[in-house]
């Protein structure tokens, strides 16, 4: 009987560890924040860029891997930058608004292809598109195919690199006499989801959420220090939201002066330095206290990484 209670007890203690190992592990959540689509496609009084970029921004938020910049922050940043959310922003000036959320990248893209295709009973092929709001009208329809065309780029702030830019198009047909007309709202996603545009979109929108998660693993977490106190601690963000904890080690890095382009003006970086280490022990949703464990000089803003 002893004896099988030792087993018990071990096999507890042992899965006990394997839970807290993984759980320390995948911890860490890095930080996004989705910029406002390019609508390349013609139809602008339909918000189509803006549609998409809230439904992926609902997918990511959605797939519990990401913490994701609500879209009024990043308005109000962008509005601080006197940037407009459009194809004018370069990656480099993504990477800066990036830097000011405190995120780890930025999503931007342009959509290229919005519309469907009606084969008609008695042969003949041709698109059609409603030139009002309403939706899509058709009569005597066979088979309808909607497509939907994207372009993404994923922008690492650190380093105002590219991280990934694909092209990504998807389509979904229905066949069958149809009359009548698909509600176009980007609003209404119970009824939007069920529109062969809205499916087709959906499609899009999961392979974007792929990307964005592959992509992310290659990109460093990093966090900041927000405050440094007098009795050697410091506080950082993000907190527990985030995924710190108490116990967890970081490296700080601090940066020097910005090195500026000076034909565009905008910054390529700074070079670093390590000014030690420090280890959290306490944590909140938005922030975390961590204890000075090597180094001095810390500052705010100072660049905080896995150890």
């Amino acid at each position: 009987m002893k004896r099988i209670i030792t087993i018990l007890v071990l096999a507890t203690m042992v899965l006990a560890f394997a839970a807290n190992a993984q759980e320390k592990t995948g911890g860490l959540k890095k930080r996004l924040a989705v910029m406002d689509f390019e609508d390349k496609t013609g139809h602008g009084g339909w918000h189509i860029g803006s549609g998409m970029a809230d439904m992926l921004t609902t997918a990511l938020v959605k797939s519990g891997k990401f913490m994701v910049i609500e879209r009024q922050q990043l308005e109000k940043v962008m509005k601080e930058q006197a940037l407009g959310q459009s194809g004018a922003v370069t990656a480099q000036s993504a990477a800066q608004v990036g830097k000011l959320l405190g995120v780890e990248l930025m999503v931007m893209g342009s959509v290229n292809e919005f519309g469907e295709k009606e084969s008609k009973v008695g042969g003949g092929v041709g698109g059609r598109l409603s030139g009002k709001l309403g939706g899509f009208n058709r009569v005597g329809v066979e088979s309808k195919t909607a497509r939907v065309g994207t372009d993404i780029r994923l922008v690492n702030t650190t380093t105002g690199e590219i991280v990934a830019a694909e092209g990504v198009a998807e389509e979904e047909t229905k066949k069958g006499l149809d009359v009548g007309h698909d509600e176009f709202s980007f609003s209404n996603d119970a009824g939007w989801d069920q529109t062969l545009s809205g499916k087709a979109t959906r499609k899009v929108v999961n392979k974007v959420v792929e990307l964005v998660t592959a992509s992310m693993a290659k990109v460093p977490w990093t966090g900041k220090i927000i405050a440094v106190n007098a009795d050697k601690t410091v506080m950082i963000k993000p907190g527990a939201l985030g995924g710190v904890a108490v116990g967890d080690k970081f490296t700080v890095y601090s940066a020097g002066e910005d090195v500026i382009d000076p034909e565009t003006g905008l910054s390529l970086g700074a070079e670093e330095t390590k000014a030690g280490t420090i280890e959290v022990i306490d944590a909140k949703d938005q922030f975390a206290k961590a204890k000075v464990v090597s180094g001095t000089g810390f500052k705010k803003l100072d660049s905080v990484r896995e150890k």
